[in-house]
């Protein structure tokens, strides 16, 4: 996809990776709408700010029409990038812990994207980019509940890519590694550091999926930190 004047929602853009990659698409020529709770410091003319709560159903109808409002319904790529976890072990977590981990990165992924097919199937063409994690592909010790939320988002990825390819609709699931961002912050037992992939670095990868030519598209894409603990 030629990125130059495509119109494109990405979700969780208040900080690290949905931030970096705002900043990628613009810099490519694209009118970006950004979906988030908190408004990030930046000013572009290609740039608008819907606030959102991809938890909350209500929340995420008010956006989508909120978008329509300003740019229209032609939208060429969606990236489902917001993300919630919660780290402990089973019997250190809540019913609520899971829950909120379910309503982002399960439901909210679904109502967002259900919400913004329809002017992709207009259009005949489009990319929904669902940013997973290493954690879709794997077990890990002490994030059952996000694990289990984001093994769900590579069904629902696959099942989608056969669902809409025959509208020209791509869909392509992402799954970084270790990624130096606050998501580290309240977990005892890893640091983030230097040697962890960059934010920008997941958005550059991004961005070279949107830009695949017409008629192919990855399907998969797992990347990781070559040396993540130095």
């Amino acid at each position: 996809m030629e990125l130059q004047g495509k119109i494109g929602v990405v979700t969780g853009v208040s900080k690290g990776i949905g931030l970096e990659l705002v900043k990628q698409l613009l810099d490519k020529g694209a009118v970006v709408v950004g979906w988030g709770r908190t408004e990030p410091q930046m000013e572009h003319d290609h740039f608008h700010f819907v606030s959102c709560d991809v938890g909350n159903e209500a929340s995420i109808q008010n956006a989508a029409q909120e978008t329509f409002e300003r740019v229209g319904r032609d939208i060429s790529f969606l990236v489902n990038n917001a993300g919630y976890g919660v780290y402990g072990n089973l019997d250190e977590q809540s019913w609520s812990d899971w829950e909120g981990m379910f309503r982002v990165n399960v439901l909210g992924l679904f109502e967002v994207t259900r919400n913004l097919l329809p002017g992709m199937k207009a259009l005949g063409q489009g990319h929904i980019v669902n940013i997973s994690s290493i954690a879709g592909l794997n077990g890990v010790k002490g994030f059952s509940g996000y694990v289990g939320t984001k093994h769900a988002v590579r069904g629902i990825s696959h099942s989608w890519y056969q669902e809409l390819r025959d509208f020209g609709i791509k869909v392509s699931t992402v799954y970084p590694g270790s990624v130096n961002t606050s998501f580290f912050d309240d977990i005892d037992m890893i640091e983030a550091n230097e040697n962890m992939m960059r934010p920008q670095d997941v958005a550059k990868s991004v961005v070279e999926l949107l830009q695949t030519h017409h008629n192919y598209f990855p399907v998969d894409l797992e990347i990781r930190p070559l040396k993540p603990r130095g």
